[in-house]
């Protein structure tokens, strides 16, 4: 089925990021959660692309193996910024081989010391043209509340985005955040812009505050005083904090389901106890 067609319908959708193993002998484990979390029965799961395409052959193996052993919905990432064209071709034949018809188009983190007039894709909506000729999929994009980190300004960042929804992408998914007004905000001045397409709202639940400030380090996601004053209190308690991590992810979720944002994508960090109590915390609101 394809991410649009689940995400625009009237109920509710809630589902989950995996990542794949970064080497062979995590495959078994990385694969069992993932496998748990499917379970769950969630509107779709997505499944991550290393950097550089490191963990492509995995990443393809745990969404085929989500669509064709689970039966849930996979939606695949790829990203282009290490590529050529003629691999990106590859991993899109692969994909509809075995029958993934959802990809999520990204640009990817440059590799270091690589010189950007040496790559052949330089966006992601590049990316997105090249799928959307290739034909057959539902193309979906990244979006960031916050803006990206490399972005001037606010206004250049929807110009961007805005860019790839004409290139062919029909949905959008947020980075995480931790605000919601931040969300509510970045989407009044997407739909001023014209950017129509639905926004799915990333949500990730906090269970290691280590993780969580090098991810913001990195991804400018910003963290209000609210949210600092819960990982101050618990964060040398991993059972506190992983319960006052998923308090705070299950009030995001009711939060924007109430005004009106349909859609949530869960950062599971292929923690399957986690997902699961998420969606328990929203059972009804989901009309299980």
């Amino acid at each position: 089925m394809k991410v649009i067609e689940i995400i625009t319908r009237e109920k509710p959708s809630l589902s989950f990021e995996v990542f794949p193993p970064k080497t062979s002998a995590s495959y078994e484990s990385v694969c069992a959660a993932t496998e748990e979390i499917a379970l769950l029965s969630p509107s779709y799961m997505s499944v991550t692309y290393g950097a550089g395409g490191s963990t492509s052959d995995y990443s393809l193996a745990i969404a085929a193996n989500l669509w064709q052993k689970l039966h849930v919905t996979p939606l695949a990432h790829l990203s282009c910024v290490a590529a050529n064209k003629a691999e990106i071709d590859r991993q899109l034949k692969m994909l509809k081989e075995h029958g993934i018809e959802n990809i999520l188009a990204l640009r990817g983190d440059i590799p270091a010391g690589q010189e950007k007039e040496s790559l052949e894709y330089h966006y992601a909506y590049e990316l997105i043209e090249e799928i959307r000729n290739f034909g057959g999929f539902c193309i979906g994009g990244a979006c960031y509340p916050e803006s990206h980190p490399e972005s001037a300004n606010s206004f250049l960042d929807v110009g961007y985005l805005k860019k790839k929804v004409e290139s062919g992408c029909e949905f959008l998914t947020t980075q995480m955040f931790f605000d919601n007004n931040i969300l509510y905000n970045f989407m009044y001045r997407i739909r001023e812009a014209g950017i129509q397409v639905p926004v799915v709202a990333g949500i990730m639940p906090v269970t290691n505050p280590k993780q969580i400030k090098r991810i913001c380090a990195i991804s400018g996601t910003a963290l209000p005083q609210r949210f600092c004053r819960i990982v101050d209190r618990y964060g040398e308690n991993p059972a506190a904090m992983e319960q006052a991590g998923i308090a705070y992810a299950t009030e995001q979720i009711v939060d924007l389901f109430a005004n009106g944002i349909n859609a949530v994508h869960v950062y599971s960090m292929n923690k399957p106890h986690v997902a699961a109590k998420i969606q328990n915390n929203i059972s009804h609101i989901l009309g299980r």
